[in-house]
């Protein structure tokens, strides 16, 4: 498994905010993104999922010797950051389980229940998400990436919004994955970059 990255540039109103931007990430490795705020952490992320097209450049993503189409990459990517937003009238559980549904995921309750326990949210599987705090919030949108078990997991500040025990769930998350899969994150934490085997820095 590999993600590759090729000359990847994006601009808005005639302003450059990407440029050539390049990497390769195999399996069992992550990447950091770093860089001042504004420089384009989030725009790259979102280009890297698919969710935004860039203006020059080639993403490939291989697994199992064959090339994923861009097309298909959310069947393997999960993205989390403090702008995705949940279903605050459902509960943490129904939020989980439309997503299961939306993507057939199988054996759906008693993944839910392993990922909410995972999370940090045992318990509080039944509460509506508008009870939460924000860093329960943070932790419930964690829980809806690692439901589909993705080859790619992309953070976006990953440890924003969360207290001592809420990093430690992430810090657990962000090991795990990049032992067995790919991760890539954006951060201005330094505390993040010891789950990073390359940084790039992102400025304009």
């Amino acid at each position: 498994m590999k993600f590759s990255v090729q000359g990847i540039s994006k601009s808005f109103n005639f302003r450059e905010v990407l440029k050539d931007i390049s990497f390769s990430v195999p399996a069992g490795k992550s990447l950091a993104l770093t860089g001042h705020n504004g420089s384009g952490k989030t725009t790259l992320l979102r280009i890297l999922c698919n969710l935004l097209r860039a203006d020059a450049g080639k993403m490939v993503f291989e697994k199992h010797g064959n090339e994923i189409k861009p097309v298909h990459f959310k069947n393997h990517f999960s993205l989390v950051g403090p702008y995705l937003q949940l279903y605050d009238e459902l509960t943490a559980f129904e939020n989980l389980e439309f997503l299961a549904r939306l993507k057939n995921i199988e054996d759906t309750d008693n993944k839910i229940y392993e990922i909410i326990n995972m999370t940090g949210l045992k318990g509080r599987a039944h509460d509506f998400v508008k009870t939460y705090s924000s860093g329960m919030k943070q932790r419930l949108k964690y829980a809806f990436a690692l439901l589909s078990e993705p080859d790619i997991l992309f953070l976006d500040e990953p440890t924003s919004n969360l207290d001592k025990q809420g990093i430690e769930v992430v810090y657990n998350i962000m090991e795990e994955q990049k032992a067995k899969k790919i991760l890539i994150f954006a951060t201005n934490d330094e505390s993040d970059l010891k789950f990073a085997d390359g940084i790039i820095s992102v400025n304009a």
